[in-house]
């Protein structure tokens, strides 16, 4: 098996509003949908991200064992530049997620802030201009 993902699977607890969310919000595009049950957001060629009804996602997959709000994973989106870590804080703000650590300038030479979805789930926005961070930009073709 080589290393890769292609499908990230939140079990949220109302559908219709991590839609409003990540849709209507954040503007991502939807990929296709089960009305109330699922929705599957294009992230990029080979990656989705998929809003499965918690209720649903229990049956197929059994208990998630953590309290809502507490996932223990956490997701990262990289951007080119610090200003873009700045203004994609700013767009979650304004779709209705909440600001959990402000952007700072980390120890590791990057800079980031963590922001919540609607059902407490943690994205990392980042600049992160190390290798791995520039290899990341470079292949969405953003550095």
């Amino acid at each position: 098996m080589d290393a890769r993902v292609n499908l990230v699977t939140l079990a949220v607890q109302d559908v219709a509003r991590s839609r409003r969310f990540y849709v209507d919000g954040l503007g991502w595009p939807v990929l296709g949908e089960v009305p109330g049950e699922v929705v599957f957001v294009r992230l990029s060629p080979t990656l989705v991200l998929s809003l499965w009804r918690a209720a649903s996602f229990v049956d197929e997959v059994g208990p998630a064992g953590t309290p809502p709000g507490e996932a223990p994973f956490v997701l990262a989106h990289n951007v080119p530049t610090p200003a873009a870590v700045d203004a994609a804080v700013a767009d979650v703000i304004a779709a209705g997620g909440a600001l959990v650590h402000a952007p700072v300038w980390r120890e590791w030479g990057g800079y980031s802030a963590y922001v919540a979805d609607p059902d407490g789930f943690r994205w990392e926005l980042a600049y992160n201009p190390g290798p791995m961070g520039l290899s990341l930009m470079a292949a969405d073709g953003l550095a």
